[in-house]
């Protein structure tokens, strides 16, 4: 096992890139982006770096020249043999050659373009643009490379033995976690830890802890994998991850009139379903708020294997599901419902407990799996934080997410207002953003 204190105390000397590989990302990423090269492929998009949380001023925290090191070690990343091999030939959901032939062959040429990079307000302006299947895949390493560095911004100072330290409170806390949720019975979850990770060894060893602890529910655990490539293809793990919310938020921002914006998001879909079948088959429907997604929904996503709920009250969202599942004919305990917002175990424990036995009940758990260290450094300098990577605009236009949550909201402040007014979105609760 790696002995992370010691390659942490190390990072001084630049022994780690912190993105290693051009796999070191989300399986959704790959999947989204096989989708844009099919179909939209030459569509302009621009994506930023958004730091919800104001009060961490990374520019003051981390340097300029040690960050762009590291988006220009990642720039010239290719895919290897190996790598390309895992992906032609593994099966993924059940389904060999997941990755169609001219993508693939697109995508071993591939090296991240340029980026954009400026200091503002004690934060990072960091921008991408272009061809949106190329742009959009600076999302997942962008996130992973400033989160690390602040993490190491903050262990800079500290001595070997603080190091090991913290890094077995932190493992503690990790495993007390895995005993926890090894009390649920019928648990299945997943690792979605990689954008907003404490660094790349840690969520590694997280997997590897949530593997030895919950056992593979290929083997009848209940860890179902990671989203992160690079892990599943090393640990031999399956790749998890379906859609987000940068598909159907570049199709409404292309959208013409009022009337194709309300459609957009179905349009979405529609490709998705011509792609894809089976466990990828899942909506995501608060982008532009769940209730209203559903009621207009076409009957055929009823169809659809299960619903993924990542903002708002996670409990009112999985009743709306199953309400919308029985008033449309399909029997709500044969549907998969995938829990992803901010989860902890406490949650996880009360969600498993309300809706088992309703639906097929499964967790993507991420930050607070794979980033933890609350309170465990003085001014708890290691505390998660909300930093996002959103598409920003397409072909000029500006995009918008609303969310069953405000406080997530993205856009500008007209196109927000017009949005909600498209999409009949009314009052809605806000709450709080950890991650």
């Amino acid at each position: 096992m790696v002995d992370i204190a010691t390659r942490v105390y190390n990072h001084r000397w630049q022994i780690d890139p912190i993105v290693r590989s051009l796999l070191d990302t989300d399986f959704y990423k790959l999947l989204m982006c096989q989708s844009v090269y099919r179909n939209n492929r030459d569509t302009q998009v621009t994506f930023s770096l958004i730091n919800r949380t104001k009060s961490i001023r990374l520019a003051d925290l981390i340097d300029e020249g040690e960050l762009r090191e590291q988006l220009d070690y990642a720039r010239g990343l290719r895919l290897s043999r190996g790598e390309s091999t895992w992906l032609r030939g593994n099966t993924f959901y059940g389904k060999r050659q997941m990755f169609r032939s001219d993508f693939m062959e697109w995508f071993e040429t591939f090296q991240l373009p340029p980026y954009h990079l400026e200091k503002r307000d004690g934060q990072y302006e960091l921008t991408f643009e272009g061809n949106w299947p190329e742009v959009m895949m600076w999302e997942i390493p962008a996130l992973a490379i400033l989160m690390e560095l602040r993490s190491r911004a903050v262990l800079r100072e500290m001595k070997r033995f603080e190091l090991q330290v913290l890094y077995a409170r932190g493992m503690t806390r990790v495993w007390e976690k895995i005993e926890r949720l090894k009390r649920i019975d019928g648990l299945k979850i997943a690792d979605f830890g990689t954008r907003r990770r404490h660094g790349f060894l840690w969520q590694d060893w997280c997997v590897q802890a949530m593997v030895e602890g919950l056992g593979e529910a290929s083997q009848g655990g209940a860890f179902t994998g990671t989203s992160n490539c690079l892990i599943a293809m090393r640990r031999d793990l399956e790749a998890v991850g379906t859609n987000a919310h940068e598909l159907p938020m570049v199709m409404a921002a292309l959208a013409d009139s009022d009337a194709e914006l309300r459609d957009a998001p179905y349009k979405v879909l529609e490709n998705w379903h011509e792609e894809h079948d089976g466990n990828l088959r899942i909506i995501l429907p608060d982008t532009y708020g769940t209730k209203g997604f559903l009621e207009r929904a076409p009957d055929w996503l009823a169809a659809w294997t299960g619903i993924r709920i990542d903002s708002g009250n996670p409990f009112e969202s999985a009743e709306t599901a199953i309400n919308w599942w029985k008033a449309r004919g399909e029997d709500p305990t044969q549907k998969l419902v995938i829990f992803s917002d901010g989860l902890d175990v406490a949650q996880i424990e009360e969600l498993h407990a309300r809706f088992k036995g309703r639906v097929k009940v499964s967790f993507g758990w991420g930050t607070l799996l794979t980033n933890d260290f609350r309170d465990l450094v003085p001014g708890d300098a290691l505390g998660p934080f909300s930093l996002v990577c959103k598409a920003v605009a397409a072909n000029g236009r500006p995009t918008v997410k609303l969310s069953d949550n405000p406080e997530k909201a993205t856009g500008p402040a007209g196109e927000i207002s017009r949005y909600r007014r498209v999409f009949e979105v009314g009052a809605q609760e806000r709450m709080d953003v950890l991650v």
